[in-house]
């Protein structure tokens, strides 16, 4: 019996497993504990009862997704219950993300199933030689995480794939992918976030 029989996010996993991590980004999803971790976590995330529409953002942030393992989502978000059972860390690097409290509050308000999120790179990108630090990944990084993105919209069957901030969409572009964007909820976006997110759900009613 196949993988993809057996495990429908084997192929997932394994990709992004599979995409090259530098010395200036972090596999969040690793053979280690941290890592199986983060993909219980992701899992239970990804078997919630979903819309089919995708939120593709950048990459990981160091306070939110790189914690918990689950997109735009930070500890105050876990330790709220948004995703039953995740685990969280003994220390959490840091206890909130202000993305993460946006994309939950919108989503109390979404009617009917609701969107899942994923990044376009699987890797939290950071400054050389500090991890508690964000940067943008490079075109060559965005390149090869498309894989996995792709594997997860034929996995999951997902329908609509909408950018998250015009990095995001911009990232898209370069692996290839069309994608309408939203605006991103950080740096003052967070009106115009949930204004868009909720006429993206009036669009789909």
């Amino acid at each position: 019996m196949s993988d993809a029989m057996t495990d429908p996010l084997g192929e997932f996993f394994r990709l992004i497993r599979a995409t090259p991590v530098p010395d200036d980004a972090e596999l969040l999803y690793g053979e280690d504990e941290e890592g199986r971790r983060r993909e219980r976590n992701l899992r239970r995330y990804l078997a919630l009862p979903h819309a089919s529409v995708l939120l593709l953002g950048e990459a990981p942030g160091w306070r939110g997704m790189t914690v918990t393992g689950v997109p735009f989502t930070s500890v105050r978000e876990a330790e709220a219950g948004v995703v039953p059972g995740l685990e969280l860390p003994a220390d959490p690097q840091a206890p909130w993300e202000a993305s993460s409290r946006v994309v939950w509050a919108t989503l109390r308000e979404w009617r009917g199933p609701i969107p899942l999120s994923w990044p376009i790179y699987p890797h939290h990108p950071f400054v050389a030689g500090d991890p508690r630090t964000n940067r943008t990944p490079r075109p060559a990084e965005v390149r090869a995480g498309a894989a996995p993105a792709l594997e997860l919209v034929r996995a999951l069957g997902f329908e609509t794939v909408v950018a998250v901030g015009r990095k995001a969409q911009g990232a898209l572009a370069m692996a290839g992918i069309e994608a309408p964007a939203i605006r991103h909820p950080a740096q003052g976006g967070a009106r115009l976030f949930q204004e868009q997110l909720l006429e993206l759900n009036s669009a789909l009613i």
